[in-house]
């Protein structure tokens, strides 16, 4: 979708230098750059390079200000800029129809310019908003049971199962092959026979505005409340939360993640890639927890924009101290 210099940088609240009257429809690498693209760099060592790139323009910090030999938008943060330039030249949805082998039930409540692909299934009970988009293969609620509630442009990719008793806020992106408002893993342990018999997981999901789930995660309902993701959670793919677990708001999780039940996790903490996380955790706001950390049943980890890694986790640089310790003992032995 071309946009003008000018047009750009009136929405995404850049200074302009150089012809607005330019048109670009793209964002791109500086090495796939065309001269319809728009680059970024985040810092004056590459500004050159981006200079003389192929690109239509340059977005670019408060270094780039004087004359260039093509335009630049100055911006205090050029990467969030450039991301945000990048939705504006998406191409707009263009097929907003409901596909002929879609299966729609007749209680279900449609909002307007809503899309829904090839053999989708919208059962019982299920409200769609505005502009949402559900993809192929995707299947929605049930015959039966609770109400199944997805806010206005929201964005289901394809084969994306959402039980019933799931609400999703607005601006919700689920990648494919997700699934969502599934039981939990709550049993119960008979002392005479040994044998194991399911806890009831009758809760709902609640995932407010701006959340973004990954392809092939999974997320459980309460057992018998809910489990919660608030607002501007982004999970990466295959990340399993399990139920009754709370997150909080601008919390990242990366890939291969679990979370047991009833964990909490607090706003803007970062979780990196294939932390196990047990149940009746207690992660506070801020924390930051690196790559296969482990965090043991009822643990409370503490510390805004400290690094917590190892098994058990603790502050890093604890963590490194032990290691250095280790590996001089074992040299002093050898």
């Amino acid at each position: 979708m071309k946009q003008t210099l000018r047009d750009l940088a009136e929405k995404l609240g850049c200074h302009l230098l150089g012809d607005g009257s330019i048109t670009v429809s793209s964002v791109s690498s500086l090495q796939s750059a065309t001269s319809e693209s728009l680059v970024f760099v985040e810092d004056a060592q590459h500004l050159d390079t981006a200079l003389r790139s192929s690109a239509g323009a340059v977005i670019a910090g408060d270094f780039a200000t004087g004359s260039a030999p093509k335009p630049i938008l100055i911006s205090p943060q050029p990467r969030l800029t450039f991301a945000r330039a990048a939705r504006l030249l998406r191409d707009p949805e263009r097929d907003r129809a409901i596909h002929p082998s879609a299966i729609v039930s007749i209680s279900a409540e449609i909002g307007r310019n809503v899309a829904i692909g090839a053999h989708a299934i919208l059962g019982e009970h299920v409200r769609i908003g505005d502009e949402t988009t559900i993809g192929a293969g995707s299947v929605i609620g049930g015959d039966a049971g609770a109400e199944v509630k997805i806010g206005s442009h929201c964005r289901i990719d394809p084969n994306v199962t959402i039980y019933p008793g799931t609400t999703l806020g607005d601006r919700v992106i689920v990648q494919a092959g997700a699934v969502l408002g599934s039981e939990g893993f709550g049993y119960v342990r008979d002392s005479q026979t040994g044998h194991y018999e399911q806890f009831p997981q009758i809760g709902r999901l609640v995932i407010e505005d701006d959340v973004e789930i990954g392809a092939n995660s999974t997320i459980d309902r309460g057992a018998l409340d809910e489990t919660r993701i608030r607002r501007g959670t982004k999970i990466d793919n295959l990340v399993h939360i399990g139920h009754n677990v709370e997150i909080g708001e601008d919390v990242v999780i990366a890939a291969q993640t679990g979370l047991s039940g009833s964990a909490v996790v607090e706003n803007n903490v970062i979780i990196g890639g294939q932390v196990g996380i047990a149940d009746h955790v207690r992660i506070e706001a801020g924390a930051i927890l690196g790559a296969q950390s482990g965090i043991p049943t009822k643990k409370i980890i503490r510390g805004k924009g400290v690094v917590f890694w190892g098994t058990p986790a603790r502050p890093i640089r604890e963590y490194l101290k032990e290691l250095a310790f280790l590996s001089r003992s074992a040299k002093e032995r050898d």
